[in-house]
Formats: C-alpha cells, structure tokens, sequence
C-alpha cells in the first residue's frame, strides 16, 4: 500500500514542501530515495527501534521511501517523524485519511521521543502559504512555530500522541501564542546601559550619530579606555525592532539553530560579537550544508569585531561585498542561497601594538613605522564603508570618581533622540526601495539630498586641504552631517553640522599614525 504525506525542507531561510511517499512490497531492504544525505539513510535504525520500543509493527519486507521533489538535496535527521508515519499508515496500524492536512517534522530517539529540528518558523510560514490545516512539531519548537496566525500547530513530545490523534484516540490541543504582547513586552528589556559608563561623552555623542543614521562605527584607542563597554551599550539606544524586521531576524536564527527553547520572536536587535580566529565560512555563510553565518546572525541588528586588525585579512574582505549589498550569496553547484546581512558594523582596535600611541600619559614603546604598518592590516576599502572613525581615550581617575551614575544620560534618553531622526529618514525615503537610514544612499542620491550651502561649501574644501582627508573621506562626511541635521530637526546642512562630522574622520588624515 502506497501512502503519501508532507514534510517540509529549508532552503536559505525559506522552507519548500517535501512530499513523503512511503511504499511497502514484496521484497527485502528499506529504501530512501530523492537525494537524502547520510543523516536521512541512517533515519532507518531510528524509525525502527522507535516503531518496535512502543509495540508497533515493522514490515519485514520491502521499503521505499521516496523525498519529493528527488532533485533537491534533503539533509538533517527531521524527516523521522513523516517517514515513522507513514510506515505506520502504509502497513494499517495508522489511519491513513488525514495525513494530506498536516505537515510533519521531528526527530526521533529510539524510544519514540520527539526531537527538536531547525528552522520550524519557515516551515510553518510555507505551511500556512500552501493551505495545510495544521503542522505537527516538537514541543520545543511549538512557540516559535506557533507565531504563525491561521495554522494549527501541535505540539508532540512523543510518536505515540502522533498516533493516536490520527487514529482519533486522542485531541490535540493546537499551541496559542499572542506574539504582539510577547513581542513588545520584551522590546526595551536590556541588561547594559549607557549611564553605566562614566565619562566619554564625545563617544556617547559619535554612537549616538551612528545609531540614527545607520553609520558603521570604528573605535581607535587604548586597552583599558572603554570601547567594549560602550559597543556592547549600541543595541539599547537602537530604535526597535518592527514586526517584520523581528520576522526576518526569527527566521534566519530559528534555521541556524540560535533560538533557546519555547522562544518565539526575536524582540530585541541581534548582537554578534565573533572571536578574531573566526574563519571567512563562519562569518559570512556557506559550508556543505550552507548556513547563514555571522553577518547575517546580524542582520537588523549589531556586529562587533574587537581589536579589528587580528582577523585575517581574508576574512575581513569577505565582508566587503556584503556590507554593500546588505546580503550575501552562497553559491554551490545545484544552488545559489541568498542570506540578509543588513547590519551595523562596530569595530575597536588599538592605535598600535603596543596600544599607546596618543595616549595622553603613557609613552608608545613601538619603533617608527609600526603605527603605520599595524593599521594598514585594515583595507582601504573596508575602512571606505566605515563612516565614522572615533578615537576614544582613557576617563581619568579623578573623573571614574568624581562622576556621578545618577547624572549619567540613559539609554532611554538617548533612543528617543535616535527614533526621532529615524521618523525623519523614513519620511525622506518612504519612495525609495530598500534604503532606510542616512547611511544606504547611493553617491547620486547623495548629490540631491545633502545640499550644501555656500559657507558649508568652503568649510569642507577648506578642511579636505588642511587636513589632508582622502577622497573616500568627502561622501561620508555628507552622509554623516545630514544625521547630525536630522538629530538636531534641522532640514537644512549647517556648518556646525559639517564641523561636528568632520572630526570623526581620523584615520582619513594622511597625518594619522606618523
């Protein structure tokens, strides 16, 4: 008797229908076929322990099971529970007339336990897209799949309670989650504050420029001066997450795996902070079976990378195109898999390596040439997509003890100031596709939007020639100033603007380092 059921397979971070056919003959042997990995063929031993330790039946005779569409690769061990089920339905032992109204999925241990799969809110967004009534999946993925309206999700713990809900022995109880409420419950809820850090108002003020803009971020100074502590504080001054933006960011976690258990969405901007041994693999994406990778563990939120000229090279440049783009491409020879990575890029590092270099009270130990060398290990292209360039010294000890918390700036404070200017940008670009923020205009967008007026003029050609700024220099400063405008709710470019964007531009300077 041949049965067909449905599972689901993702793919990027988008799910497509598996069509399991299960057929039982006259013959020997079990059978998968449709291009499964090793993880599907050893899914054998599992059904059939899982089938006989709950006093099921296993045919001995010839199985086939076949993953349809049988050009696509099927990989991971989830396809335990359709194929357990279908088995089942095959050989009478489980009513076969519901099966074409669920999707299924889960892994099983050999005692018939339900284990948790990846990626179950794309399954569930494509089961709802293709009108199935419902979807069966562990209990450790019922919330999160459980966010999607209009399909019923069951939450199993056990293949019995599959069984018998086929069989109509028992009632499932589909799973209720009131996402809006769970989702702007949590939307402000930070462990990290700004008030925390004493001292260093200009770098407050420059994350501040960066988070209403958009604008990635690079913190030169001293070991011991602060950078960590104020880069970990950038999320909580970010304005928040939208519902759709929560949605993007959900789907590429719950396919990498990233969601804890009985989560649901994502509410707060993502913060990935990668080890400089990162390889280039696990920062942008890609392996055997193709992953989404740091920067897109990013997306809507927050990279960091501290002490930015560790990494290898290789690996910071792979970072180029992404950050440009605002997503990355994994191409293999049977598929190409588009991953989001719309983030923020935040890097520290020290001026050199001994770290001392234009410390106010401590002597750099480097020889001449060093400085020089140490930051050349950074890519003028990559510097070339970083607007703001902040050099951060040490709070002194009258000042760690004169400084009172209380009096420190909150976050709050700050994000209101933040959304503000964010309502302006969404007002200017509401006609313009995919751009958001100050920091995704193009150059020629650039020549319509940042007008300057003649004093603005003659200050920024009068300090590209003073102080030697790069050509890259020219476009961010624009940029730069029309958030600075935008904070103050001003329509216009003003000098003081220009003048304040102009000095977070150090390492442009061609006098920088020598």
């Amino acid at each position: 008797m041949m049965i067909k059921l449905f599972a689901s397979a993702v793919y990027g971070v988008e799910a497509i229908t598996i069509t399991t056919e299960v057929d039982v003959l006259e013959g020997l042997k079990f059978f998968v076929v449709g291009l499964p990995d090793n993880a599907v063929k050893e899914s054998q031993h599992r059904v059939e322990s899982a089938i006989k330790n709950n006093h099921y039946r296993f045919p001995r005779i010839k199985i086939v099971v076949n993953l349809s569409p049988a050009d696509i690769r099927k990989s991971g061990s989830a396809f335990d529970l359709p194929i357990a089920i279908g088995i089942l339905a095959a050989t009478d032992q489980v009513k076969a007339d519901k099966l074409h109204q669920y999707i299924m999925m889960g892994e099983l241990s050999l005692d018939g336990t339900i284990l948790p799969i990846k990626g179950a809110l794309p399954i569930a967004i494509q089961a709802r897209k293709e009108g199935f009534e419902g979807l069966f999946v562990p209990v450790q993925n019922a919330r999160e799949a459980g966010m999607v309206n209009n399909l019923k999700v069951y939450a199993v713990s056990h293949i019995n309670e599959v069984i018998d809900f086929l069989n109509g022995i028992t009632e499932l109880k589909p799973v209720e989650v009131n996402t809006r409420d769970e989702f702007f419950y949590t939307q402000y809820d930070f462990d990290t504050d700004f008030c925390d850090v004493k001292g260093q108002a200009n770098i407050k003020r420059a994350l501040e420029i960066a988070a209403a803009g958009g604008h990635n971020v690079i913190l030169i100074g001293p070991p011991g001066a602060g950078k960590t502590m104020l880069a970990k504080r950038l999320p909580s001054i970010l304005p928040p997450l939208s519902l759709v933006e929560a949605l993007e960011t959900t789907k590429i976690h719950s396919v990498a795996g990233k969601l804890s258990e009985g989560a649901t969405l994502v509410s707060r901007r993502p913060f990935r902070s990668p080890h400089h041994t990162v390889s280039d693999v696990a920062l942008v994406g890609g392996g055997g079976n193709p992953q989404p990778g740091e920067i897109s563990l990013a997306h809507n939120g927050v990279l960091f990378l501290d002490e930015l000229p560790e990494f290898k090279r290789t690996v910071l440049e792979v970072m180029r195109q992404p950050m440009e783009e605002r997503k990355v491409t994994i191409s293999r020879a049977k598929m190409s898999i588009d991953y989001p990575s719309n983030f923020m890029l935040i890097a520290s590092m020290n001026p050199c390596p001994c770290g001392y270099f234009n410390h106010p009270e401590k002597e750099c130990s480097c020889p001449p040439g060093t400085v020089q060398k140490y930051l050349n290990k950074i890519s003028g292209p990559l510097l070339d997509r970083i607007d703001l360039h902040v050099e951060v010294t040490p709070v002194s000890f009258s000042e760690l003890s004169n400084i009172d918390t209380k009096l420190q700036e909150r976050s709050e404070q700050i994000r209101e100031r933040v959304i503000q200017a964010r309502v302006i940008q969404t007002e200017r670009y509401k006609d313009q596709e995919g751009i958001h923020a100050n920091a995704q205009i193009s150059t020629k967008q650039l020549q319509e939007i940042c007008v300057l007026n003649q004093a603005g003029s003659n200050l920024l050609k009068t300090a590209m020639e003073r102080l030697n700024l790069s050509a890259r220099a020219y476009d961010r400063i624009l940029k730069v100033s029309r958030t600075i405008a935008d904070l103050s709710g001003s329509a216009e470019i003003k000098t003081e603007h220009l003048a304040e964007a102009i000095q977070y531009r150090s390492l442009d300077r061609e006098s920088w380092g020598t």
